[in-house]
């Protein structure tokens, strides 16, 4: 999820673009060697239902309210919720406090829907390891069910995480996912859970219809910096994944997290992946930037956020054609 440039090693920019392109580039030649029959079997199943939202995160500089409204006017109808924004005084400002009561999250959940907004994801703020990491997830979900929101994210640090921890957390939560019919999705972020397999392997092991994977494919060529490859990675948890973190990521001509289109992962190889799941499936923009420009405006933020999201939909529209 990190934006910032400063952490990169732009000394070994070079090494690490010949792994991405190499990695990309054998991805997308096996793609294109798919047998027939496994085409076949996709025809045979329901189309995904691809709903297109947008994290209020691309607007943190800027007030809660004033995401709401661009995203409202550049043409989205369904919205994340991000970590925090600049409220008034300049003083930055959660969206909801961990501990903060289920009756202010059924609040908000009201008011997206007044602006014809329907929320669909929301951060849990703490990496499942963290000590008090139990009591806060387990608020998390009560918060997104009284504000009828489906899902809820979390990941680990960057560091490295605690299988076994997660594994037996994850299984206490379940069931208060599934008696509030809310999803507890993970997605990668470097160290021991920086792929889509090593999360599903988690999930895998818990074995709970509400305890799923979320794809971030910019993390994966992000953090890991080219060395695995996010279409072979998406394809080794497929099954698990309930829906997608939107970013994609450039090494060249600067190293840089970035809108989906702008970056190095083709995303009509990445969602042809699970484009006939039969599934209800959120694509949930949360980095929507123009590499190697920051905007000052928050008109500017509209602007990147409509792009992403007539993207998002000319890719859904090519994967999900009739065949011929």
């Amino acid at each position: 999820m990190a934006q910032d440039t400063t952490r990169r090693d732009f000394l070994q920019l070079g090494t690490t673009t010949l792994l991405a392109g190499a990695a990309l580039s054998e991805a997308s030649a096996q793609a294109s060697q798919a047998p027939p029959a496994q085409n076949q079997d996709q025809a045979k199943k329901q189309p995904t239902r691809f709903i297109i939202a947008c994290m209020t995160l691309p607007y943190n500089r800027f007030p809660f309210q004033r995401a709401l409204e661009g995203l409202r006017k550049v043409g989205y109808s369904h919205v994340a919720w991000g970590t925090s924004h600049m409220e008034a005084g300049g003083k930055a400002v959660p969206v909801i406090a961990a501990d903060a009561p289920v009756s202010q999250a059924k609040e908000l959940g009201a008011r997206c829907r007044d602006m014809g907004l329907e929320p669909v994801m929301m951060f849990s703020g703490i990496y499942p390891e963290a000590k008090n990491g139990l009591e806060v997830l387990r608020q998390r979900l009560l918060q997104a069910a009284a504000a009828r929101i489906p899902q809820v994210l979390t990941f680990g640090h960057t560091r490295g995480g605690n299988d076994k921890l997660w594994v037996e957390r994850f299984k206490q939560l379940a069931p208060v996912a599934r008696d509030n019919n809310v999803l507890l999705v993970v997605k990668q972020h470097g160290g021991e859970t920086g792929t889509g397999a090593a999360c599903a392997r988690i999930t895998r092991e818990v074995q709970h219809e509400f305890i799923k994977v979320n794809y971030d494919a910019g993390n994966v060529l992000d953090y890991l910096r080219g060395k695995t490859n996010p279409l072979a990675d998406l394809e080794a948890c497929a099954d698990e994944v309930r829906s997608f973190c939107i970013k994609d990521h450039r090494f060249v001509p600067v190293d840089q997290d970035c809108g989906p289109g702008l970056g190095e992962i083709d995303h009509y190889r990445l969602l042809n992946i699970v484009s006939f799941t039969g599934r209800t499936m959120p694509l949930c923009c949360e980095n929507i930037s123009a590499p190697g420009i920051r905007p000052q405006k928050p008109e500017e933020v509209d602007a990147l956020a409509r792009r992403a999201r007539e993207f998002l939909e000319l890719v859904i529209q090519c994967t999900q054609r009739p065949a011929k």
